[in-house]
């Protein structure tokens, strides 16, 4: 039987592995920095700056969704970001990568969230399909810009403040 459930910090050693799956899975093996122990300090804090369900099969974890709020000004209410969504290969195709979405829909709704978005690699054309089976939509004319490592800590120091 499948169950979705708040990871806890007692989870941060399956939520790392799940990360590092992840990672290889999109052609990134050695970029994951996160370790267990962050992740369990993280996940424990009073405002966590992520949350995250595990789904389970008779105990089983078996796949993972890590989200984090964002917010619309012009639609004047919070939204929903998903930043890893993650089944196991060996537990694909039985409904837990739905099943996770839903539940994360439902706490959008739940919460009064205008939208839920994530990214997604542009090869990546099995989980495009099953985003676009669900109704979502690619938002092509947007741009994702990353700004890391040294040209942050840069522009950070130039800050009048």
């Amino acid at each position: 039987m499948r169950t979705i459930r708040p990871a806890t910090p007692a989870d941060a050693a399956t939520l790392h592995r799940f990360i590092v799956e992840l990672a290889v899975y999109e052609k990134e093996p050695d970029a994951v920095e996160v370790t267990p122990e962050i992740l369990a300090s993280q996940i424990a804090q009073e405002r966590p700056p992520f949350e995250c369900v595990l789904a389970e099969v008779d105990g089983e974890p078996v796949g993972y969704a890590l989200f984090f709020h964002t917010y619309s000004t012009w639609r004047g209410a919070p939204g929903l970001y998903l930043e890893d969504l993650y089944v196991t290969p060996e537990r694909r195709g039985a409904g837990h990568g739905r099943a996770l979405l839903a539940h994360l829909a439902a706490i959008a709704v739940e919460r009064g969230c205008a939208r839920m978005e994530w990214s997604v690699l542009d090869w990546n054309e099995p989980a495009i399909g099953f985003y676009k089976a669900l109704g979502a939509f690619g938002m092509d004319e947007w741009t994702v810009h990353r700004l890391t490592r040294e040209p942050l800590y840069a522009l950070a120091a130039s800050a009048d403040r």
